[in-house]
């Protein structure tokens, strides 16, 4: 019998206080596929209740058994793994292949990331006669997208766990069957009672009433600016501590010296990887303006050469986006990029021409894209890519540090000297030299609207302390 249909409160799957269910829908059919119960005010207070007991005992935990802690938790993440990636595969319409090689992976990754981190991460120092210690914040409630899902619920969890704080989850009503199994895996590690608690429910019914609980210590979201705002003036009331990632419309400059055909090619790999829902993507790509057609036909090409259709499919390279929601935002941001001027190079409006159900969004690039267009302003959050021109370096480093967000920003040049000059000037919390592999332990989050606090690692681990200074400590 799965979890579906509760609530994983004080180390039991209970029933909902008052019962409400919300349908989960597969994006690539349109249709339901299983109910979740959807959390209220009263599930929110017994689940905060159970990690305000809990916190005195797992505070005073040893580092030792903390760690071993998460080394059980990813030993029973690693033997539900198929799983996890075939609920992210469905509820999220991620095709398998990438359900497996990134979903899932990235929940495993930063796990063993923040052990590593962890096994070397010193809670005191020494400062003359004074005693600087960190400690555990308190309670934690952590508020996660549907985009990523296994990636931020680990994220927060994880260090929140090796700080010694104990944790409220709420995951993303859209996808949220994979943090069910998720917390199946937390409650066979044998996470003590009150430690990890897991509610599920909307915005305005659990994680609003979660920020603004008088015995939450700290709210950790993720998710759309829009939402980061709420989360925030509802924390306020409690003076509470606000780590937040958010929204993202991150500038990809491709200097003059840059391999063109491998810079744009990559370029929109990195766009329409997770069909383009990832706060992080590089969602504008700048060139020198005497190339900019060059760019254009290259970025055709590899767009048109995305195989779109089935996430169960294991040769798919895009699914579909998650929601209806999404699909019509989508849909209205590619009509007002053509409505403003913009060139469509390819793609467009409506599903791709040999389907007829799902929320599948045609790959899309658009040429000739000015500053202020919607398209250039707007996340948009699908496999929509703007290619917009820059006349030298000053203007292209102008360009993309215009903008409200600042998550995330990419260089591509056959000179790294000067690629890191140019990553100095822009003003994103992780910039991208020549398409790198991923770091889990690089520091992760963002300047101006993008957001504040880091995830990853230790930089994750920090965020979930509080720092004492024992004065006249001795020598």
């Amino acid at each position: 019998m799965t979890n579906h249909l509760r609530f994983f409160i004080n180390g039991e799957w209970v029933d909902p206080v008052v019962p409400a269910t919300l349908e989960v829908i597969d994006p690539s059919t349109e249709e339901a596929y299983t109910k979740i119960s959807v959390g209220s005010k009263p599930d929110v207070d017994r689940a905060v209740a159970a990690a305000k007991a809990a916190f005195p005992s797992f505070s005073q935990t040893s580092k030792a058994e903390r760690l071993d802690l998460l080394k059980r938790i990813l030993q029973a993440y690693n033997d539900r793994y198929e799983e996890i990636a075939q609920a992210a595969s469905q509820e999220m319409g991620a095709p398998i292949t990438w359900a497996r090689e990134a979903q899932a992976w990235a929940g495993r990754a930063h796990m063993e990331a923040t052990i590593k981190a962890f096994e070397d991460y010193d809670f005191t120092e020494k400062r003359g006669t004074t005693m600087v210690v960190k400690e555990p914040i308190g309670v934690c409630a952590l508020i996660t997208p549907w985009n990523w899902p296994l990636n931020q619920i680990v994220c927060k969890v994880a260090p929140a766990i090796a700080a010694g704080c104990t944790v409220v989850l709420k995951p993303s009503e859209i996808a949220p069957i994979s943090g069910i199994v998720f917390a199946e895996a937390v409650a066979a590690a044998g996470t003590p009672k009150g430690v990890f608690n897991l509610v599920n429910g909307t915005g305005p019914d659990v994680g609003q009433v979660m920020a603004g609980h008088p015995d939450v210590d700290m709210v950790s979201f993720t998710g759309s600016t829009r939402a980061g705002i709420i989360v925030a003036k509802t924390a306020a009331d409690t003076v509470k501590r606000v780590a937040q990632e958010l929204g993202g419309k991150s500038a990809n400059i491709i200097l003059p010296d840059a391999d063109f055909a491998v810079a744009v090619q990559k370029g929109v790999e990195g766009c329409f990887g997770n069909s383009g829902q990832s706060c992080d993507a590089p969602t504008r790509m700048l060139v020198p303006a005497g190339r900019h057609d060059e760019a254009l036909a290259i970025a055709k090409k590899a767009a048109e050469g995305f195989k779109v259709g089935d996430p169960r499919a294991e040769d798919t390279q895009l699914g579909p986006v998650v929601s209806q929601l999404q699909f019509d935002k989508v849909q209205r941001l590619i009509d007002s990029g053509i409505e403003e001027g913009a060139t469509l190079v390819t793609g467009g409006p409506g599903r791709p021409e040999h389907l007829n159900r799902g929320y599948y969004v045609r790959p899309t690039v658009f040429g000739h894209v000015r500053p202020g267009m919607s398209i250039e302003r707007e996340e948009i959050f699908g496999p929509v890519l703007s290619v917009i021109s820059y006349e030298d370096e000053d203007d292209a480093v102008r360009i993309a540090n215009d903008t409200v967000y600042g998550l995330a920003a990419y260089v591509q040049s056959q000179d790294i000297g000067h690629a890191r000059k140019v990553a100095a000037r822009l003003r994103a919390g992780q910039v991208s030299i020549n398409y790198p592999d991923w770091d889990v332990f690089a520091p992760f989050g963002g300047y101006k609207q993008s957001g504040n606090g880091r995830e990853y690692a230790d930089w994750a681990i920090h965020d979930f302390l509080e720092i004492k200074g024992i004065v006249g400590y001795g020598e």
